[in-house]
């Protein structure tokens, strides 16, 4: 597995751009933090958007005053393998599959 997908909230940040398409980076923050039931850091949490930007999963536009990001084709291919990976992992502890 790529280093980027090591860390459970990028790869939450890319199930979240996933379902729900571009978001602000706000939006992005206030949602993983509502699943949390924890407030984020912003200094940690921005960090995680960059590094996902840097590795060319998420890409980051502007749209009037506000940061939007959005899956990449990289970024969503590399989510659906591990998806793919997760099932499989479920399907193999189940012997009735």
């Amino acid at each position: 597995m790529s280093k980027w997908l090591q860390s459970g909230r990028r790869r939450d940040v890319c199930f979240l751009l996933v379902a729900d398409g571009p978001l602000r980076g706000q939006q992005l923050k206030s949602r993983l933090e509502a699943h949390y039931d924890d407030r984020l850091e912003p200094k940690s949490f921005y960090g995680s958007l960059s590094a996902l930007v840097d590795a060319g999963f998420v890409e980051k536009r502007t749209q009037g005053i506000h940061d939007v990001y959005a899956l990449t084709d990289a970024g969503e291919r590399r989510m659906r393998d591990h998806v793919a990976w997760v099932r499989e992992c479920v399907d193999a502890e189940d012997p009735t599959r």
